[in-house]
């Protein structure tokens, strides 16, 4: 999709656009970004590493990108989610299931929500565990199909796909950088180290 492409290419763009958006007058209605350039804007702002794919091809060159550029080619992967295991298996991944001894987690996520740029995850994705139970450095696999406007939709979109079972543990990944300052919205929430694998599916 070429808007990702556009975004991280022409960040004076989105500023002139702002600037044109003042002329429209105090009393005009706010103009409303699209979703998925309002979540990209939010995650990058709360730290968030973001890689746009076109194809599965570009998600594993991606990822191996990721392990060299860490040197984690030595380290242990965790996977709570063995169809996403299989998916990456061409990776040839050192991997283990003992959390304490693991780099990094590779997960998947419920949705991916636009209006604060965070992460909606459940127990598909973590189990009953708690975030701070996770390795620091974590690599999310998303289509760009899972970009909502806000948690409330999310939270209808869980309960729609599971209406046999709902699954427990809700939360949202938000703080992706270690916060210089301490700030009591973020109090007791678990900072990772996050990168988004974005892949085009729309």
């Amino acid at each position: 999709m070429s808007l990702f492409r556009k975004l991280f290419s022409s960040k004076s763009q989105i500023e002139k656009e702002d600037l044109k958006s003042d002329d429209r007058g105090k009393y005009m209605p706010k103009e409303e970004l699209p979703i998925d350039e309002s979540f990209t804007i939010n995650f990058k702002e709360n730290g968030g590493k973001f890689l746009y794919c076109d194809s599965l091809d570009e998600v594993y060159d991606n990822l191996n990108n990721i392990i060299l550029e860490n040197n984690w080619e030595d380290h242990s992967a965790y996977f709570y989610d063995n169809n996403l295991k299989d998916k990456f298996k061409s990776s040839q991944l050192k991997t283990s299931d003992n959390l304490s001894e693991c780099t990094y987690f590779i997960t998947t996520c419920e949705n991916l929500i636009a209006n604060d740029g965070s992460l909606l995850v459940s127990s598909n994705q973590l189990a009953e565990k708690k975030l701070n139970e996770f390795p620091n450095n974590v690599i999310v696999f998303a289509t760009t199909s899972q970009i909502i406007s806000n948690i409330g939709e999310g939270l209808r979109e869980i309960k729609h796909k599971n209406s046999r079972k709902i699954p427990t543990n809700i939360t949202t990944i938000k703080h992706f950088k270690l916060q210089e300052e301490k700030d009591f919205l973020s109090y007791g929430s678990s900072t990772k180290n996050l990168y988004l694998l974005l892949l085009e599916d729309l």
